[in-house]
C-alpha cells in the first residue's frame, strides 16, 4: 500500500495518538476554511478493515480522523486538506461538503452489523476531539452534522444509536429533548400534498437539508425526514412527520437562528 510517511503528517490536535496517513486528499476548493464538522461511523466489521480502506488509493475515500473503540484518535489527513468522506452530499445549498468540512470516522460496524452501542470511552474521546476542532475553527453548533444529514438518500450514519444528546450536553452540536408522546391527528406522511407539506419542506430547507419544496410528500422528503429523525428523534425513525418531529424541528430552527444572529465578540 502506498501512503505518505507518517513523519510528513503533523498532527493538528494534541489528542492524536496515532498517525496513519491516507493518500486520498487534495486542496480545499477555493481555499475554503472548514466550517462543518461531519461525523460518520465506519460501517465495517473491523476497525483494521476500515483503516485499510481509508488508506487505499483505489477506494478513493478518506477522513481526517478515526476514533477507535478504545478512544484512541488516529489522524489520516491534515485538517487544511480536502478529505474524501462526504461523497455526493449537500448542506445549506452547498454541494461541496468535503471542501468545507472536517470528517471524523467513529469505529462502529453500523446498521449492517446490528448497530452496536458506542462505548462510553469512545464517546468521551469523540467529544474531546470535537471540542478541540470546534475551538480551533470556530465551527457553529448547528453545523456539527451527521453524514446522513448531508446525504439522506445514501447514508444512515452515525445512526440512531449515536448519543447526540450526550454530545450536545458536552457542548458539541445542538439537541432538544423530544416532547412527551400524545395523540397526533396532524401527522404528515408520504403521499400527502398541500401547504402543510410545503411548510414542512421549507423548514427542513431552512435548517440546511436538501429537500424539494413543491408541496408533495415524495420519496426525497421521506428520506430527509428520516435523516432528521435519526439525528434529533431517534426513538421514532419512520420518515413520517408527526407532531413531535415537527415540534423538534421548530425548536431546532429557533436554536439555529439564535446562533446565526448572535453578535460576534
Amino acid at each position: 500500500m502506498s501512503t505518505l510517511p507518517a513523519s510528513l503528517l503533523v498532527p493538528d490536535s494534541r489528542l492524536v495518538a496515532e498517525v496513519r496517513p491516507s493518500p486520498n486528499h487534495e486542496p480545499r476548493v477555493g481555499g475554503i476554511r472548514p466550517d462543518i464538522l461531519l461525523l460518520h461511523y465506519t460501517g465495517m466489521e473491523s476497525t483494521a478493515e476500515a483503516l485499510d480502506r481509508l488508506c487505499d488509493p483505489a477506494a478513493k475515500v478518506s477522513c481526517h480522523y478515526l476514533v477507535r473503540e478504545d478512544g484512541t484518535v488516529v489522524q489520516m489527513v491534515a485538517e487544511d486538506r480536502r478529505a474524501w468522506h462526504a461523497g455526493l452530499s449537500c448542506w445549506a445549498g452547498d454541494a461541496d461538503v468535503n471542501s468545507r468540512s472536517i470528517g471524523i470516522e467513529i469505529a462502529n460496524p453500523g446498521h449492517d452489523f446490528g448497530s452496536p452501542p458506542f462505548p462510553p470511552v469512545q464517546i468521551e474521546s469523540v467529544i474531546a476531539l470535537c471540542l478541540d476542532i470546534i475551538a480551533r475553527h470556530a465551527i457553529r453548533a448547528d453545523r456539527v452534522l451527521a453524514h446522513s444529514d448531508v446525504a439522506p438518500a445514501r447514508k444512515r450514519d452515525p445512526g440512531e444509536v449515536f448519543p447526540w444528546d450526550v454530545l450536545a450536553r458536552a457542548g458539541v452540536g445542538t439537541w432538544v429533548a423530544p416532547p412527551a408522546p400524545a395523540p397526533d391527528p396532524t401527522r404528515l406522511e408520504p403521499g400527502d400534498t398541500g401547504d402543510r407539506v410545503a411548510m414542512l419542506q421549507s423548514m427542513l430547507a431552512d435548517y440546511g437539508y436538501a429537500v424539494p419544496r413543491q408541496g408533495v410528500y415524495d420519496d426525497a422528503t421521506t428520506l430527509v425526514v428520516t435523516a432528521f429523525q435519526r439525528h434529533f428523534r431517534a426513538s421514532r425513525v419512520d420518515g413520517r412527520a408527526d407532531a413531535a418531529t415537527v415540534a423538534i424541528l421548530r425548536r431546532m430552527l429557533g436554536i439555529r437562528h439564535s446562533i446565526v444572529e448572535k453578535p460576534i465578540g
